[in-house]
């Protein structure tokens, strides 16, 4: 969430970036978390006043006391008494105003950088660059999911009877190619120096505030009633939430992790051609990094990040062009977001693979997740993560993209994985 800070520091630079992001109540929620602030401080300034004289008072009957001036101690006792009680509701008024704030700060979005092009949605996202070429098919190309059938790899029917729709069984080289993508991805990472992470899968309710997910996508998340926990959308929740409320030492940066999970999302309301086969699922495997770092380093890390992500699809030899998201497309906690995206030959349309983001200091801000720097001052660190990468557009693109008359190849990178070179 943003600081109380900068807000009231920057009120019109802050109001005038959650315009950009197409937030046109900014101007009304900024004034009347102003408000709500105010109220706060002179709350709090009260209340402080109210205890201080308690404290006086109650200095003040001891020294009576020993003095014998009974009628001085009863009436000053009754004037504590007085003050105590105004005090017990002015604490209950803060309370409730802080309340306000956070939920008032809960719902604002981040303000984006200023590289974000203005837009409404993806139609006006930016271009960045484009590598690759189009695979050339020959005329009868099928799409992936009648690859799948054909070679017997991945099964919706059999997922639909044991689950429902958007939940697949991957069998045989297809349950194999899966894995071989996520070894990869993994091995990829630790030689980049990121650590491993394996966390849970399940959140709680902290976590989700955390790093964002709640309140802003409730509707999108598994929630797991009786225990009221929540099966993660994406390893990013639980591998930032290790570091909620934690204060690093500056040497230490940057934290790099990464980590392979199964994700889980609702997608409600998803319909149409493009969810189709792959192309949007319930449950799907995901390799994360995450990186905590310095504020004054973040957007070197982000361009970091990026390379490394581009790394993996080169390698993999698929078409692929970077987009910079504008605000209207942006995503709720996001400073800036660049997507990546694969060419697929037989649909003739571009999929989506992976997004790396910078959030700057809005999780950390909700995680308490700070540093300590070289003048001892403690400060919000900026929190980044990329899918690197999502596997069912991946493993979509490379069934298309590199089906021939004899069978399905596998990219060359894959094959000490696999144990394979060919689908079947």
């Amino acid at each position: 969430m943003l600081v109380v800070a900068d807000i009231l520091q920057h009120r019109e630079k802050v109001i005038n970036g959650l315009k950009r992001r197409n937030f046109f109540e900014a101007e009304k929620k900024i004034d009347e978390l102003i408000r709500l602030d105010t109220e706060r401080k002179e709350t709090q300034s009260n209340l402080d006043s109210v205890l201080a004289e308690a404290n006086m008072n109650a200095k003040e009957i001891g020294n009576l006391i020993k003095q014998g001036l009974t009628e001085q101690v009863a009436l000053l006792k009754e004037q504590t008494a007085a003050l105590k009680e105004e005090g017990g509701r002015l604490k209950g008024r803060l309370n409730i105003i802080r309340k306000s704030l956070k939920l008032f700060l809960y719902d604002i979005p981040n303000i984006p950088h200023p590289l974000v092009p203005p837009g409404k949605n993806e139609d006006d996202n930016e271009l960045i660059s484009e590598w690759g070429d189009i695979p050339a098919l020959r005329d009868n190309a099928l799409p992936h999911w009648e690859l799948i059938k054909k070679y017997d790899i991945i099964d919706f029917e059999l997922g639909n009877k044991l689950t429902g729709a958007g939940f697949p069984v991957y069998k045989g080289k297809g349950a194999r190619l899966q894995r071989a993508l996520i070894n990869f991805f993994l091995t990829e990472a630790e030689n980049a120096g990121y650590i491993e992470i394996q966390p849970p899968i399940l959140i709680n309710e902290a976590s989700g505030y955390g790093t964002g997910q709640l309140p802003d996508k409730e509707g999108q998340m598994y929630h797991v009633t009786a225990d009221n926990l929540y099966l993660i959308p994406t390893a990013e929740v639980p591998i930032t939430n290790i570091y909620r409320d934690v204060i690093l030492i500056e040497k230490d940066l940057p934290v790099k992790n990464a980590g392979y999970t199964p994700c889980f999302r609702r997608e409600a309301g998803s319909w149409g051609s493009h969810v189709r086969g792959l192309n949007r699922l319930h449950q799907f495997d995901k390799v994360e990094i995450v990186q905590i770092q310095h504020p004054e380093k973040s957007y070197e890390t982000l361009d970091e990040m990026r390379t490394h992500i581009e790394g993996l699809i080169r390698k993999l030899g698929l078409k692929y062009r970077v987009l910079r998201l504008c605000g209207g497309d942006l995503g709720f906690t996001s400073a800036i977001t660049y997507d990546m995206e694969v060419f697929s030959a037989a649909q003739k349309k571009w999929l989506e693979v992976s997004s790396v983001s910078n959030f700057e200091t809005y999780q950390a801000n909700r995680l308490k997740l700070r540093f300590k720097d070289t003048n001892n001052k403690t400060r919000l660190l900026h929190t980044l993560n990329g899918s690197a990468l999502a596997l069912p557009r991946i493993v979509a693109a490379i069934l298309e993209n590199y089906q021939t008359e004899e069978g399905i190849c596998i990219p060359e990178v894959l094959t000490p994985y696999t144990g394979f070179e060919m689908i079947p």
